[in-house]
C-alpha cells in the first residue's frame, strides 16, 4: 500500500471549528489562501482536499489559528470546579469517619478517554470517507451501481485487514486504492448487468464532461481525478497508482489535453477542478450502512474459510484413498511376448485373425488325440 507525503491537515470539522473560533468567514479565510469562498466550502465539507501551494497556505493559516485559540484558553481564569454528587458523599463519609481520617486532595485531571474500538474506529473511516469515496468512484466508472459495489467491497478489505490499515499513516488512502482498483477491474465487462450504460446525468455539461472522462484510458482517467479531482500532488499521485513520477506526469498532461480539446473552458486546472466537485456532488449517490458493511465482510470471510477447510477435507480424503487403493510392494513389469515354435505372442488382447483361428482349432484338435504311445501287454 502507498503512503501520502502530503503535509497533514486537520479534518474537515476541525478546519471549520478553528475557523469559527479564530472569528472568519469563509470569504477572509479564502482572501487569505488565494482561493474562491466555494474552494474554502469544499474542503470544510471535506468534498475536496487542497494541494501544492494552496494546501501550505491553508495549513499554515489553520495552525495560526489553533494556535491563538490555545493561547486564549490558556489566559482566561480557571473556574472553581463545581462539587457533584459523588464529591459531596465522599466528603460526609469523611467528615463522618472523624477528624483523624486524612481528607484527600480534590483532582482536577481530566478523565482518561477511552481508546476507541476497532468497531468504532472502522465506523468513523466509513463516515468520514465512504460518501466522497462513492461520488469520486462514480466519475471513475460512469455506473452509480459500481461505485457503490466498489467502495462497500474496499471497505470489506480495510474491515478484514484492520489491523494492517489502521497502523496506516493514511487509511482514507488505502481504502481509496483499493476501491479504484476493484472499480477498475476489466472482469466487470463480462457481467451481465454491466454490459450496458446508465443513463447519463440530466445536465447537458454534465453529460458532456463524464462522456470525455470515459473516453480516457482508466490510467489517465484514474491520475486526472487524483490529481485534479482529490487534490493530491504529483508524487502521492504517482505512488497511489503505483507510478514512477514522470509515468504519472505524462498521463496528467494527456488527459489534461483530451478534456481540453473536447472542453475548451476547462483548460484551466482550477476550473476543471471545480466541475469536478460539481459534477460528483450533483448525483445523490449513498453508500451503505457501516454495520452492514462489516456484516457482509464477516459473511465472506466465513464463506471463504468454510470453502478452504471442504476444499482440505477433500484432499485429505483423496490422499487417504491413493494410499488405501496403491499397491504396498514392487510388482515387476509384465516382459515382451517372444514366438514360441512358430507361435506369435500376443500383443493385447482383441479379436484373432484368421490365421491365429486355424492355429487355434489345430492345437485344440490335437491336444485330445495326442501321439500314440506304446503300452506292454499281459503275456
Amino acid at each position: 500500500m502507498t503512503q501520502s507525503h502530503a503535509i497533514p491537515l486537520p479534518p474537515p470539522e476541525e478546519r471549520r471549528r478553528l475557523r469559527e473560533a479564530g472569528a472568519l468567514t469563509q470569504a477572509q479565510v479564502a482572501a487569505r489562501v488565494g482561493v474562491t469562498r466555494e474552494t474554502v466550502c469544499a474542503w470544510e465539507s471535506g468534498r475536496t482536499t487542497p494541494r501544492g501551494r494552496r494546501r501550505e497556505a491553508y495549513v499554515r493559516l489553520l495552525d495560526s489559528l489553533a494556535e491563538k485559540a490555545e493561547k486564549t484558553v490558556l489566559q482566561e481564569p480557571s473556574a472553581e470546579p463545581a462539587v457533584t454528587g459523588h464529591q459531596r458523599v465522599a466528603d460526609d463519609a469523611v467528615h463522618a469517619a472523624g477528624p483523624g481520617s486524612e481528607d484527600p486532595e480534590p483532582s482536577h485531571e481530566p478523565p482518561p478517554e477511552r481508546p476507541l474500538t476497532p468497531a468504532q474506529a472502522f465506523d468513523a473511516l466509513y463516515a468520514f470517507c465512504a460518501p466522497a469515496l462513492v461520488r469520486q468512484t462514480y466519475l471513475l466508472t460512469g455506473r452509480r451501481e459500481l461505485a457503490r459495489e466498489s467502495v462497500e467491497r474496499a471497505f470489506q478489505l480495510a474491515w478484514q485487514r484492520w489491523p494492517e490499515v489502521a497502523r496506516d499513516r493514511d487509511p482514507a488512502s488505502w481504502v481509496r486504492a483499493a476501491a479504484y482498483d476493484c472499480a477498475l477491474s476489466p472482469w466487470h465487462r463480462f457481467r451481465p448487468r454491466y454490459r450496458h450504460p446508465e443513463p447519463p446525468p440530466s445536465d447537458a455539461s454534465d453529460r458532456a464532461l463524464m462522456a470525455v472522462l470515459l473516453t480516457l484510458p482508466p490510467p489517465q482517467r484514474r491520475a486526472l481525478l487524483l490529481f485534479d479531482g482529490v487534490g493530491l500532488g504529483l508524487p502521492e499521485t504517482a505512488a497511489e497508482t503505483e507510478a514512477s513520477t514522470p509515468a504519472t506526469a505524462n498521463r496528467l498532461l494527456h488527459a489534461r489535453a483530451a478534456v481540453a480539446a473536447h472542453l475548451p473552458a476547462l483548460s484551466d486546472p482550477a476550473e476543471l477542478h471545480d466541475r469536478l466537485a460539481e459534477l460528483a456532488s450533483t448525483e445523490r449517490l449513498r453508500a451503505a450502512r457501516p454495520t452492514d458493511v462489516r456484516d457482509g465482510s464477516e459473511r465472506r470471510a466465513r464463506f471463504w474459510t468454510r470453502a478452504a477447510i471442504a476444499f482440505t477435507v477433500a484432499l485429505i480424503g483423496t490422499t487417504a484413498l491413493t494410499l488405501r487403493t496403491a499397491p504396498t510392494r514392487y510388482e515387476p513389469p509384465v516382459p515382451p511376448g517372444a514366438t514360441v515354435l512358430g507361435v506369435p505372442p500376443r500383443v493385447a488382447p482383441g479379436p484373432l485373425s484368421e490365421a491365429e483361428v486355424k492355429l487355434r482349432a489345430k492345437l485344440r484338435s490335437e491336444a485330445h488325440n495326442g501321439p500314440q504311445r506304446l503300452a506292454p501287454q499281459p503275456g
